[in-house]
C-alpha cells in the first residue's frame, strides 16, 4: 500500500501517526514539509482529495496565522496560498495520503481509517495515551452492551429500544475493552452508555473511548457533546467538559430517556464543544 505523510518530526501527533503507519508494516514516503513544502498546486490537490476548504488544513497555534489576519473570512484562497508559500508552518500536520483517501490526522487515530493493513501490535502513544478502534454495533449486538452496563451497575433499561450509534471499542489487536455510544439530536449529541470492562479499568481506556467518540461526533458534524455521569466527573473534567445545571441542557437532549428516566438526580451534567479548531 502506497502511503505519503506530510510530516513534522517536532510534532508529537505527527510522530504518533508515522509510528502507527509503520506499526501496520508500511514504510511510507515521508515528506518533511517544512524542508520541502508542497507547491500551491499540490496543496490545492490535497484539499480537493480531502474534500475540505483550504483554511481547514491551516494551523493557528504557534504560527503567524493571527498576525497575518488569516482568520478573516474575506481572505481568499489565493492570499492563503501566498501566506503558506512564505510560512510553510501554516500547514497543519500530519496530512496523510493513501489509496483510501487523504486526511489531516488529528488526532493521530484518524490514520486507522486510511490504512488497509491492521496494526501489528497494540499501540500506545508517546504520552502514554491508549489507542482504541471503534466497531459499530448492529441491533443484534446491543445485548452485549446491555450486559456490560448491567455488570457495571450502570443504567441499561432502554438499550433495546434506543436509536443512535453504539460501538464496541477494542485494542488494535482486537481485544474488547469497552462500549459507548451517541444519541444525536442535530448539532447536539448525548454521550452515553460508556463502560470499560473490569480488566481494563485504570489504564487510560476510558479516556481513549471518550476521545474516539468525540472524533466520531465531530466527523458527523455534531458540535456539542453532553453527558450525565455518576462516577466519572473527574475524567470528563480533565478532557475539557464543563459541569452545569441539568436544566440548562437543550430540550432535545433533556427529552432523552437517559435524562428523563434512567440517570438519577445525583448524576452530574457536563458538556463540551467539539467544533473543529485550528
Amino acid at each position: 500500500m502506497s502511503v505519503t505523510i506530510y510530516h513534522n518530526p517536532d510534532c508529537g501527533t505527527s510522530r504518533n501517526t508515522l509510528a502507527m503507519i509503520r506499526n501496520a508494516g508500511i514504510e511510507p514516503v515521508v515528506i518533511e514539509y517544512l524542508k520541502t513544502p508542497p507547491s500551491s498546486h499540490e496543496l490545492l490537490e490535497l484539499v480537493r482529495r480531502m474534500g475540505v476548504p483550504l483554511r481547514s488544513v491551516m494551523r493557528r497555534k504557534g504560527t503567524p496565522f493571527d498576525e497575518l489576519g488569516l482568520g478573516d473570512p474575506a481572505v481568499d484562497d489565493a492570499a492563503l496560498l501566498a501566506a503558506i508559500d512564505h510560512h510553510p508552518i501554516l500547514i497543519n500536520r500530519p496530512i496523510v495520503v493513501t489509496r483510501r483517501g487523504a486526511a489531516l490526522c488529528r488526532p493521530s487515530e484518524v490514520i486507522l481509517d486510511l490504512l488497509d493493513a491492521p496494526q501489528r501490535t497494540d499501540f500506545i502513544k508517546e504520552d502514554g495515551d491508549r489507542v482504541v478502534i471503534a466497531d459499530r454495533l448492529s441491533l443484534a449486538d446491543l445485548g452485549e452492551l446491555e450486559a456490560a452496563l448491567m455488570d457495571a451497575g450502570l443504567p441499561a433499561g432502554d438499550i433495546a429500544s434506543l436509536t443512535g450509534s453504539f460501538y464496541r471499542f477494542a485494542k488494535p489487536l482486537g481485544q474488547t475493552v469497552g462500549y459507548g455510544g451517541l444519541q444525536a439530536t442535530g448539532e447536539d449529541a448525548l454521550l452515553r452508555s460508556l463502560v470499560v470492562l473490569p480488566a481494563f479499568r485504570g489504564q487510560g481506556f476510558g479516556k481513549a473511548v471518550v476521545l474516539t467518540l468525540e472524533r466520531i461526533a465531530a466527523t458527523a458534524s455534531h458540535t456539542t457533546l453532553h453527558v450525565l455521569t455518576i462516577s466519572a466527573e473527574g475524567l470528563f473534567t480533565k478532557l475539557g467538559y464543563r459541569a452545569g445545571p441539568r436544566e440548562s441542557a437543550p430540550s432535545a437532549i433533556a427529552a432523552t430517556s437517559a435524562f428523563r428516566d434512567l440517570c438519577p438526580a445525583s448524576a452530574i451534567y457536563l458538556k463540551k464543544s467539539v467544533r473543529t479548531s485550528w
